[in-house]
């Protein structure tokens, strides 16, 4: 298997899950983005992919041993089931609208993640907190 470094042109430092999690929703909001038009096997091959994204982000979500706090996880589990549920429509009906919204959702949370990356920064002398939506990611 090759590394992300050989695939991605930009790929983000290893050892930093928030920061890669962030790298990935935005790699798959890219490639959503730029299949929105495409042909129907290369829009479903992007589908998928960000599917089994928020899959892994899933398990980790409903591990035991995650670390976020239960409200979060509650409302990233509600997204996580809107997006399965929106993933298979567009896999039986293409729609380029809808895949925006995925797209969106994905620039939104990775955001999210990238935000809290430079809170963290900011008051480094605070007691850790899970930044990531999986801590084994």
């Amino acid at each position: 298997m090759t590394s992300p470094q050989r695939t991605y042109q930009r790929a983000p430092e290893p050892g930093n899950p928030a920061r890669t999690e962030a790298w990935a929703l935005l790699e798959t909001a890219r490639e959503l983005y730029q299949a929105r038009n495409a042909p129907i096997d290369v829009q479903r091959a992007a589908l998928r992919r960000n599917w089994r994204l928020w899959t892994i982000f899933q398990a980790n979500l409903v591990d035991p041993a995650c670390q976020i706090p239960g409200e979060v996880r509650a409302n990233l589990l509600g997204l996580s089931n809107f997006i399965d549920r929106q993933t298979a429509e567009l896999l039986a009906a293409p729609d380029p609208a809808k895949v925006e919204i995925l797209v969106n959702i994905n620039r939104q949370i990775s955001e999210g993640l990238l935000d809290g990356q430079r809170t963290g920064k900011a008051r480094e002398a605070a007691p850790a907190q899970p930044t990531s939506l999986g801590q084994s990611l």
